[in-house]
């Protein structure tokens, strides 16, 4: 059976944030570049409980980590202002 494709959309709305693409193209050049050092689900930008929901998304490798992965690198570049 083939895993689920999830949009950005979906997970920022699992996150409880704003899901329109303005609100996550928003997000993400405010939040980037994420440090090298510092691994997604440990970034400031999160409160605990979203903190708590990527690091059980990506631990279990659910069909949300894919997803998890593609914000985890739109995070690490920077971006243009």
């Amino acid at each position: 059976m083939e895993k689920p494709y999830h949009r950005f959309s979906e997970l920022f709305a699992q996150l409880g944030l704003a899901s329109d693409a303005s609100s996550i193209r928003a997000f993400i050049e405010r939040h980037s570049p994420l440090d090298d050092a510092t691994r997604l689900e440990d970034a400031p930008c999160w409160s605990q409980v979203q903190s708590k929901l990527l690091r059980e998304l990506i631990a279990q490798d659910a069909d949300w980590a894919e997803v998890a992965d593609q914000l985890n690198l739109a995070l690490r570049e920077p971006q243009r202002r």
